[in-house]
């Protein structure tokens, strides 16, 4: 599998920034051709959702995603099976809640994810400081624990944040759940700030990154871009045309 954080490192050694999509798998237009589309459109890694009942971290887009794939009956292996009929030559990262992992057992669940070809997981309700066994075996399975710095967080939380992230550290922009912004908030570079001392990964910034121009804003200090809900609102409506065009769009504003 491609590793996360050497693909994102290269892009930001380059000069450039790094761009990743965030699609939630299950939905009808999320399939191996799409992934392989965000590919091709310029995607530096692409994180894939597994679709969860009680998502809280995500706002109504997402929400409805989810409900969605679930309806359709999405169960985590079928997440896994599209990634690896995908065949990416770009790393993906898979976006789940706490629950799942805990159902299969966690060292199944990364068993699983691994032979898809998995290289990294991000699970928002898996506290750092409860983490120790979960980061231990990512590692033993070769993949990267990626977890998220929010705004106001103290400088100790931050610190093991930074400590325990491999792949790249999830900048959260702004409180509140994902979804679409008029404007970047303030916040974004507060919290990019604070973590620069303290690691050299890849520190992305996402939640409420809506419109091209707010991912290039973002690029001026962090080191790219993580992009949900303005995608997936396409998704959500079959259009995985005007998702891909979108997702090029975004490409095309942040500096290659």
């Amino acid at each position: 599998m491609p590793d996360l954080e050497e693909a994102l490192r290269k892009r930001r050694d380059a000069g450039g920034r790094c761009f990743v999509p965030y699609v939630t798998a299950g939905l009808a237009s999320v399939d191996a051709a799409l992934l392989q589309g965000l590919e091709d459109a310029g995607a530096d890694a692409i994180e894939v959702g597994l679709p969860f009942s009680d998502p809280v971290m995500d706002g109504g887009v997402i929400q409805e995603a989810s409900r969605l794939a679930l309806e359709a009956g999405t169960h985590p292996a079928d997440v896994l099976s599209t990634i690896a009929d995908a065949g990416l030559s770009v790393p993906v990262a898979v976006m789940t809640y706490l629950n799942p992992v805990l159902h299969r057992g966690l060292d199944r669940f990364l068993d699983d994810a691994a032979a898809a070809g998995v290289a990294g997981m991000i699970v928002p309700d898996l506290p750092v400081d409860e983490a120790e066994e979960w980061v231990g075996l990512c590692t033993s399975h070769h993949v990267a624990p990626v977890f998220l710095a929010a705004p106001g967080s103290s400088p100790d939380r931050l610190h093991q944040v930074a400590e325990a992230s491999r792949g790249f550290v999830y900048c959260v922009a702004t409180y509140g759940v994902t979804g679409e912004r008029d404007r970047l908030a303030g916040t974004a570079e507060e919290v990019v700030a604070a973590l620069r001392p303290l690691t050299d990964r890849p520190l992305l910034v996402g939640v409420g990154i809506g419109t091209p121009e707010q991912a290039a804003e973002a690029c001026r200090f962090a080191d790219g871009v993580v992009v949900g809900s303005a995608i997936v609102r396409h998704l959500v409506e079959g259009d995985q045309e005007g998702a891909l065009a979108l997702a090029a769009r975004f490409r095309g504003a942040i500096p290659a």
